[in-house]
């Protein structure tokens, strides 16, 4: 499980340096292998190929007719690309995405359980402020989590 907020830097080749804890957890469950894409544009999302080949699985199991499928695979496959990671632990970017979504210079690698986020530094904490100038929840968040997470007796 991949989680917490670990600021870091892309270099000027387009390289991210995994997170110690992160490729931590990698070298431990995944290996070096990745596919790198986004849903959006705006958040560069790494995949360990384990994980990756589980939601290949899932939309398998779904007609090649079925418009959701066909669209999820076209714009995860307009900004993915398979990436291995290098002996320093680095992971190429792809260039395309890293454009889009800004995912260059200083940038933030969020965990989400079995992936990774990357996002523009500046762009994310602009983002995520709330009423009070900081990063927060709110209260209506919140409640729509505590529904959609209830456990239906």
């Amino acid at each position: 499980m991949f989680r917490g907020n670990h600021p870091t830097r892309v270099d000027e080749k387009g390289r991210l340096k995994l997170p110690a804890e992160f490729k931590r957890r990698v070298d431990e469950l995944y290996g070096p292998q990745f596919f790198i894409t986004s849903k959006d544009g705006r958040r560069a999302e790494i995949w360990p190929l384990k994980e990756w080949e589980k939601i290949e699985a899932q939309l398998a199991r779904l007609s090649p007719m079925d418009p959701v499928r066909k669209k999820f695979l076209d714009v995860t496959n307009y900004y993915g690309q398979m990436v291995e990671m290098d002996a320093q632990g680095r992971l190429l970017l792809p260039q395309l995405l890293r454009e889009s979504a800004k995912a260059t210079g200083e940038v933030n690698v969020l965990g989400v359980q079995t992936m990774l986020e990357v996002v523009n530094a500046e762009s994310f904490k602009a983002e995520m402020k709330g009423e009070r100038d900081a990063v927060e929840l709110t209260v209506s968040d919140l409640t729509a989590l505590a529904e959609k997470t209830k456990v239906s007796e």
